[in-house]
């Protein structure tokens, strides 16, 4: 029984060994889309696994949408298009490889999208327990006291916002970008800057305080500024 899950860990671990490898590899276009990986023998070899651990591992990157096996074709890397951009693993390895702003810019088209809703949401829906806890990660970015930790509380921030809309998926997707949100918010975070880390901070509050007073208009209004000013801040350009 010991040596059967030994086992079963050390295939688990190979299992991600592999799947970390390629996936990377394809993010950053070491195998182009459209092209073929190599063969089962020298990917086996390549990575020092049995053809079943491999076998395991291209399922896997099957199911990421990123490859896709073709009988007596071999397997083909597929276009961007059809990766699940939601998979933890795949959005760690964009982040891992290297955020460009086409990746930033089409996260920011996906919060302006959800956040300013969430937002209102929150101002028709929130507790007093809910609001509570959005004006303490506000009170948190404004105390921080390294980029880190500003990043840290600014997402804790959104993902409470994400819950106070009263909406299970909005929290979901929260969830499944923290990675990537936590990511854009260290790039744009304004630490280090006296003025711009007040006026940030309190740039959050302002959405507390209008979801606490009901406005759902002006909670809106406020993630979007929140939303356009931290994509500014990276590329110090308007959206």
């Amino acid at each position: 029984m010991l040596n059967s899950t030994i086992s079963g860990r050390a295939n688990r671990s190979q299992h991600s060994f592999v799947v970390n490898g390629l996936g990377k590899e394809i993010v950053t276009g070491a195998y182009a889309c459209g092209t073929l990986l190599p063969g089962d023998v020298e990917l086996a070899e390549r990575y020092g696994v049995s053809r079943t651990v491999l076998r395991e591992a291209m399922k896997t990157l099957t199911a990421k949408g990123m490859i896709v096996p073709k009988a007596r074709i071999g397997t083909r890397v597929t276009n961007r298009s059809n990766w699940n951009l939601f998979d933890a693993d795949v959005l760690v390895w964009h982040i891992e490889t290297g955020v460009d702003v086409t990746f930033l810019k089409h996260l920011t088209d996906m919060r302006y999208a959800i956040e300013p809703f969430a937002a209102r949401l929150a101002a028709e829906r929130a507790s007093k327990d809910e609001i509570s806890l959005l004006y303490a990660c506000a009170d948190e970015m404004s105390a921080a006291d390294s980029n880190e930790n500003f990043a840290l509380a600014d997402l804790k921030f959104h993902l409470a916002l994400h819950g106070a809309s009263g909406n299970p998926f909005m929290l979901s997707v929260g969830n499944l970008i923290e990675a990537a949100l936590v990511t854009s918010f260290k790039m744009s975070s304004p630490y280090g800057e006296a003025d711009r880390h007040v006026a940030t901070a309190n740039r959050h509050r302002l959405i507390a305080e209008a979801i606490e007073r009901r406005d759902p208009e002006a909670a809106s209004a406020a993630m979007e500024q929140v939303i356009k000013e931290g994509f500014e801040r990276i590329f110090n350009k308007p959206l």
